[in-house]
């Protein structure tokens, strides 16, 4: 864990610093986000903070090969070099994007070659545990259809709920710091090799969503763009594809009958899932473009009921830890017996999300 601890700090560190010259160099380049009818945001805003997250990522990676303790993951290097290789297309079009327009058809394309490097290295899923119906080893083609998908799908999600100042950066590090403990109690219980590369992608995008997020949260002095958040969810996908895919271990799918290593990352990362899909049958149904743009997201609507910005922020990163919470208690327990003050924390969150904003009209129609 100590070594863990260290890439962490790494990540978070060289994030952090690296974010104040890449907003100027922003300012200067005029890569800026202007205030837009799509847009909360109120005035230009620097764009180039996924630079900052590419840095940290590689910097962390660079300490991990440095300590003893990683030697086994780094014998192979080849999955995490295909991860840092993934990573670095998924930001370069999306940093291509935030400074000039790319169409949807191709960052569909970019999102797919990110996705088929993954498999080519073998960071795949290839164990498939379904609620109710089993486990399944896929043939490798499909394997690599499900394992591609996957990717665009966790981009995808991502960069759809990159719409207020902090909320991707802080769910993104919310669900990699779940999934990490997920992975270090398999490693604990022997089910992962240590030569898995799933825990230390998973804590290395903690640390640098941790590192970016002072200088993200509302009022944000740079945005993460679409350089950011598409290489977040390809790490993402990466982290869950290593220990959710490629563990046959039966542990992993004992802790409760439901919890199958790729159900996980579904479970905890459901705000963004949901979002995404409420968005696809919402533009399905206008029959406009799936990737049309507009302002009737999961945050936008709790803005609309009253709450602030940093509000609506802070109660979607709690749904986060709740749904976290509801996959790690029975996994580090073997028991549900944290589901009761989960739901009724869950039930409070709820009720304050309903009457929060109504309380504060009331304060100020009396005051």
């Amino acid at each position: 864990m100590q070594s863990y601890l260290i890439v962490l700090a790494v990540a978070v560190a060289v994030t952090a610093a690296a974010v104040p010259p890449l907003r100027r160099l922003s300012e200067q380049v005029g890569a800026m986000a202007e205030p837009g009818d799509r847009s909360v945001h109120e005035r230009a805003t620097p764009v180039l903070g996924g630079t900052a997250l590419f840095l940290g990522l590689l910097a962390a990676t660079f300490t991990a090969w440095l300590l003893p303790d990683f030697d086994p993951l780094f014998e192979r290097p080849g999955n995490i070099l295909g991860v840092l290789a993934a990573a670095a297309v998924m930001w370069l079009i999306g940093l291509v994007d935030d400074l000039r327009d790319v169409s949807p058809p191709a960052k569909v394309a970019g999102m797919v070659f990110a996705g088929s490097i993954l498999t080519l290295v073998g960071v795949t899923i290839i164990y498939f545990r379904v609620p109710f119906l089993g486990f399944t080893v896929l043939p490798v083609d499909l394997s690599a259809l499900v394992s591609v998908l996957w990717v665009v799908g966790m981009a995808n999600a991502v960069n759809l709920i990159d719409g207020l100042d902090g909320l991707a950066a802080g769910i993104v590090a919310i669900a990699s710091g779940s999934f990490f403990l997920y992975g270090w109690r398999l490693l604990e219980v022997g089910v992962l090799d240590a030569s898995n590369i799933g825990p230390l992608v998973a804590i290395v995008t903690v640390g640098i969503c941790v590192g970016f997020l002072p200088f993200n949260f509302h009022p944000a002095s740079i945005f993460m763009g679409d350089s950011g958040a598409l290489m977040l969810g390809l790490l993402l996908a990466s982290s869950t594809m290593a220990v959710g895919g490629q563990s046959d271990d039966p542990f992993s799918g004992q802790a409760w009958f439901f919890f199958a290593p790729l159900v996980i990352p579904l479970l905890i990362l459901g705000v963004p899932l949901l979002d995404t899909l409420l968005a696809i049958v919402r533009r399905a149904t206008r029959r406009t473009g799936v990737a049309t743009a507009d302002k009737e997201h999961l945050h936008h609507r709790l803005m609309e009921m009253g709450h602030g910005q940093r509000r609506t922020v802070v109660i979607l990163w709690a749904w986060t830890a709740l749904l976290s919470g509801f996959v790690l208690i029975p996994v580090y327990t073997s028991r549900g017996n944290g589901i009761v003050p989960l739901g009724i924390a869950a039930l409070a969150l709820i009720l304050f999300t309903m009457i929060a904003p109504r309380w504060r009209a009331r304060q100020s129609a009396l005051g």
